[in-house]
């Protein structure tokens, strides 16, 4: 069975389990979204939807987000962790919007990762969820699915975002990045996984499945 095969198996699968993919941070708008991303590192989709509605009921758009001070900020977003390195990337990331963008989220890679406690991945979501450019975040299950499937070598993120991006097309990476998530979680967490649960890895590993799937598939 070849790596392609398996990716179109994956895909198949994935869309019959997710037709819909809600994203799972609260957000209205580019800007709230960069935040609600940037204050997920390291820590939960459910956590950050706890704290962001009280951080957006007092600053949700750049300008008023600077009238707070970077302590002010760090009190209110504290239950997501890191808090001292998240407060100031949201009080200096808002500061250069105003000053560069007119308050305004630019929709360019180049642009955000060069914002304060903004990665690659932090400006990937934005870039395809807010802007609908395609992009392939990857996250630690889309990193772990990855390798599980035999559709990369697992080595790093920056090797696992390139082979996702070679072997499934541009038109799905949007939709499937978050189809992949929301299957880690269900499916294939890195605790307490079963195999038998595992619908797709276990698929991949019984041939049988695979080669009947792709009899139907001709």
């Amino acid at each position: 069975m070849t790596r392609q095969e398996k990716a179109d198996f994956v895909m198949e699968t994935l869309n019959r389990l997710y037709p819909e993919v809600p994203i799972p941070l609260d957000y209205k708008d580019p800007y709230t979204l960069l935040i609600a991303v940037l204050l997920s590192a390291q820590s939960t989709d459910a956590r950050v939807n706890q704290i962001t509605p009280l951080l957006f009921e007092v600053a949700d758009n750049p300008y008023d987000m600077v009238k707070l001070s970077v302590e002010e900020i760090r009190e209110i977003i504290k239950p997501v962790g890191l808090s001292p390195m998240k407060s100031k990337g949201i009080y200096g990331l808002s500061k250069i919007l105003i000053e560069k963008y007119d308050g305004n989220v630019p929709p360019s890679f180049e642009a955000l990762e060069a914002l304060p406690a903004v990665g690659h991945k932090t400006a990937s979501v934005v870039m395809s969820q807010a802007f609908h450019v395609p992009a392939f975040p990857v996250d630690t299950h889309i990193h772990r699915l990855m390798y599980r499937w035999g559709l990369s070598t697992g080595k790093n993120v920056n090797q696992t975002e390139k082979d996702a991006k070679r072997i499934f097309p541009m038109d799905s990476w949007n939709r499937l990045h978050l189809q992949i998530i929301y299957y880690g979680r269900e499916y294939s967490p890195a605790r307490g996984w079963n195999l038998e649960k595992d619908i797709i890895t276990s698929a991949i590993g019984r041939k049988s499945v695979i080669n009947e799937y792709l009899r139907k598939k001709k």
